[in-house]
């Protein structure tokens, strides 16, 4: 059997290797954005920026671009997927090229030829394909896919297996290996591979483990159970010799980040719903030319406090489509769904209507999806810490959708909720707001929608 030996000799130069790529790639956009900007805009200006502003502009594209590809993941080599990676990157940088046209119009009042920043993007996009191409090669040569061994408790973690297969660039699980067969055993056995992914075990056993990986220098891997999200959220007291974590449990969020969500809600859902009027009317028609049946369809949901409120989205399935089969959810080859539903379900604008909840008070722009009641009810039957997620109101997006994907189990879903309703913030917000327009028309997030591909475990009967 091979031994353990840190997966690879260059393990130790990994972050500067994740520097360089970042730079070099960073380096030329800059460059590109520099020459277009130099002979292209600022020699059109009515009057021309000199030294000092030119160095200002190209240092204000530069913070912006760094902040959009640390916010959408431009950079993560050796993390995304290819694709995934070459999308991340271009939508920070289609962010601020779209940025910086604006900002040349306001500075010189009057409209520029675009042309130039658009020929630059595409540039842009062959440069980040070659880049994420070589690195990504890079990357794997000198970085092989680590061999892991997989501990599971009273069930074989078949999910959490699938999801780790889907990245065999970089993880293999070697062998898995129930908790009950001897921990030390298992220390032994963790040494010829390159880590150890603990699963859902016994908190003792678990805890065991994990200080024996630290003693041993084995990497380890943690599925984490609803406490540590709990715990990982509070605060640090050192007013003791012993420190304590404080988890103050308040009911949902306190009084101030409620008005200033409130705020936020109004204001941005009214601005959306402006922007977006033409889209409803287009729909509309859509659907009326489809079926001439009702454009809106609304359902029970549940938000704060447990608290049923009507969801309003686009109808994308035929009329009384859950007469027969009650509430279940449709999968992509689900007959009942309209041709125009398909359309609608892929770009996610049958939740336009949501933004009219958010005025109401129903929803908020960000937080847990509303379930269904009678969902609900099956899924706590199984978790009953479901109901931790309604201390807030249901969210139009939120970090479950941006971090999960279709098929994430209800009990992962619940744990993200939890991570999100433990460290709001305003900013956390705008954040996951900004974060949206990513996932939207990633393949990635409805992984597993399939029918008959998915099952969530708490759901079944």
């Amino acid at each position: 059997m091979e031994k353990r030996t840190n997966n690879s000799r260059f393990e130790q130069y990994k972050r500067i290797v994740k520097f360089l790529s970042s730079a070099i790639i960073v380096v030329l956009e800059l460059t590109l954005y520099v020459y277009v900007w130099m002979n292209y805009y600022n020699v059109n200006m009515t009057v021309a920026f000199w030294r000092r502003g030119n160095w200002l502009v190209a240092g204000e594209y530069l913070v912006l671009l760094l902040l959009l590809h640390r916010m959408y993941g431009g950079l993560k080599v050796g993390i995304y997927k290819y694709w995934n990676l070459v999308y991340s990157h271009m939508i920070s940088i289609v962010g601020v090229n779209v940025f910086s046209y604006v900002q040349v119009v306001l500075f010189d009042k009057k409209m520029h030829n675009p042309t130039a920043l658009i020929v630059m993007t595409f540039v842009d996009l062959i440069l980040v394909m070659v880049w994420a191409g070589a690195f990504k090669k890079l990357y794997v040569f000198l970085f092989p896919k680590k061999r892991l061994l997989l501990v599971y408790g009273k069930k074989p973690m078949f999910h959490l297996m699938n999801r780790i297969g889907t990245r065999e660039d970089k993880y293999e699980i070697a062998l898995t290996v129930p908790i009950n067969c001897g921990i030390e055993k298992i220390v032994k056995q963790a040494e010829d591979y390159d880590g150890v992914i603990i699963g859902d075990i016994a908190a003792r056993a678990r805890n065991q483990l994990l200080k024996l990986c630290y003693e041993k220098n084995i990497r380890s891997y943690t599925v984490p159970k609803i406490s540590d999200i709990l715990l990982r959220s509070s605060v640090e007291l050192n007013i003791f010799d012993s420190p304590l974590y404080l988890s103050r449990n308040i009911d949902g969020l306190a009084w101030d980040q409620k008005v200033v969500k409130r705020i936020e809600d109004v204001v941005i859902a009214f601005i959306l719903l402006v922007l977006t009027s033409p889209f409803f009317l287009f729909i509309a028609i859509a659907i009326k030319c489809t079926d001439r049946g009702p454009v809106f369809y609304m359902q029970n949901r549940l938000t704060i406090g447990g608290k049923v409120f009507q969801i309003y989205k686009f109808r994308t399935m035929i009329v009384d489509a859950e007469k027969k089969s009650g509430p279940v959810k449709a999968g992509e080859r689900d007959p009942r769904i309209l041709p125009v539903g398909r359309f609608l379900r892929a770009t996610r604008l049958d939740e336009l209507p949501q933004l009219i909840n958010i005025l109401k008070g129903d929803m908020s722009l960000v937080g847990p999806r509303p379930e269904r009641p009678e969902l609900a009810k099956t899924i706590t039957k199984h978790i009953p810490e479901f109901p931790y997620r309604l201390k807030v109101k249901a969210g139009l997006t939120g970090y479950a959708q941006i971090h999960g994907r279709y098929c994430t189990t209800s009990y992962d879903k619940l744990k993200l909720d939890l991570t999100y309703i433990r460290n709001y913030s305003i900013l956390l917000d705008l954040k996951l707001i900004l974060m949206t327009p990513k996932v939207l028309f990633m393949k990635e997030s409805t992984d597993g929608f399939e029918e008959g591909k998915w099952e969530d475990p708490a759901l079944k009967n």
